[in-house]
C-alpha cells in the first residue's frame, strides 16, 4: 500500500491565523480537518474543506477535547460515552461542509490529548470506535499501543501513523508538547524513509524502536511545516 502524507490543519480561529493551510495543500494527500473544539470554527473549516477538494485531498475529520485554550493538548477526564458523544458531534459538524461541498468524509483521527488518552485508556479507545462506527470510516493510530489493539479488534480498519515533526522516547511513545518546535526537514525525512524502509522509528536518544508506517503526519502548526513536508514528500517518493 502506498504511503500517505497527511497533516493536521484547519486550526485557525477568528481572526487567528494558526499554519498555513493553502500552502500546505498541494504538497499532502489528505487534511486532518479540525472541527471545532480544540480549534477552528464554522468559516474555517468550511474553508478547509473547500481547498482539500480543490487540490484532490482526502479529507478525514480531526476531532479533539474541548479545550481551545489549551488547544486540546491537556488531559480530561471523559467518560466513554462522553468520547463517543463529543467525536460524533465534531464530526457531524464538518460532515455537514462535506456534504454541502459533495466530498465523502475519509477518516477520523482524534487530535491531541485525546489521541493520546485512546492510546493508553480502554474506554477512551472504544469510545472513539464507537463514533467510528456511526460514521463507518477507518481511523488513523499509532502502532503498538491500544489504538492499533482496540480498533482492529473492533472490526474498524486501521491506518498506522509515523510522525515527521515529534519526537519519540525510547519505548516508542510520543512526546505530547504543547506547541511544537521547528525541525530540521533532511533529518526528520530520514526518519520518515527508515520508518517505511526498515520499519524502525528513531528515538531522542537514537536509539531505534518497531513502527509500522502507512501514512506520516505533519503539523501545520510546527514553525518550518512546509519545508518539512516538502522534504518528506520528496523523500518518500519511492513509496508513495
Amino acid at each position: 500500500m502506498a504511503v500517505t502524507l497527511n497533516c493536521d490543519m484547519g486550526e485557525s480561529y477568528g481572526l487567528y491565523k494558526v499554519g498555513d493551510d493553502v500552502g500546505m495543500m498541494p504538497i499532502i494527500d489528505v487534511a486532518n480537518v479540525a472541527c471545532g473544539f480544540h480549534a477552528s470554527d464554522p468559516d474555517h473549516m468550511h474553508a478547509a474543506v473547500r481547498g482539500a477538494k480543490a487540490s484532490g485531498v482526502k479529507i478525514g475529520a480531526h476531532p479533539g477535547l474541548p479545550d481551545i485554550q489549551g488547544f486540546g493538548r491537556r488531559e480530561m477526564r471523559l467518560t466513554r460515552d462522553e468520547v463517543r458523544n463529543t467525536i460524533i458531534y465534531q464530526v457531524g459538524a464538518l460532515a455537514g461542509f462535506l456534504k454541502a461541498e459533495g466530498v465523502e468524509l475519509h477518516h477520523i483521527k482524534p487530535h491531541g490529548s485525546l489521541y493520546f488518552m485512546a492510546m493508553q485508556q480502554e474506554a477512551i479507545a472504544h469510545g472513539v470506535c464507537d463514533a467510528a462506527e456511526v460514521f463507518g470510516v477507518p481511523l488513523f493510530g499509532m502502532t503498538g499501543t491500544l489504538h492499533e489493539k482496540i480498533y482492529q479488534e473492533r472490526g474498524i480498519p486501521f491506518i498506522a501513523e509515523f510522525y515527521a515533526d515529534l519526537d519519540y522516547d525510547a519505548s516508542g511513545k510520543l512526546i505530547l508538547t504543547r506547541v511544537h518546535d521547528a525541525k530540521d526537514p533532511a533529518e526528520m525525512a530520514e526518519r520518515c524513509v527508515r520508518a517505511i524502509s526498515k520499519r524502525e522509528g528513531t528515538a531522542e536518544d537514537g536509539s531505534f524502536f518497531p513502527v509500522r508506517c502507512e501514512t506520516i503526519c505533519v503539523h501545520s502548526d510546527t514553525p518550518n511545516a512546509i519545508e518539512i513536508a516538502r522534504a518528506v514528500r520528496t523523500a518518500i517518493a519511492p513509496w508513495h
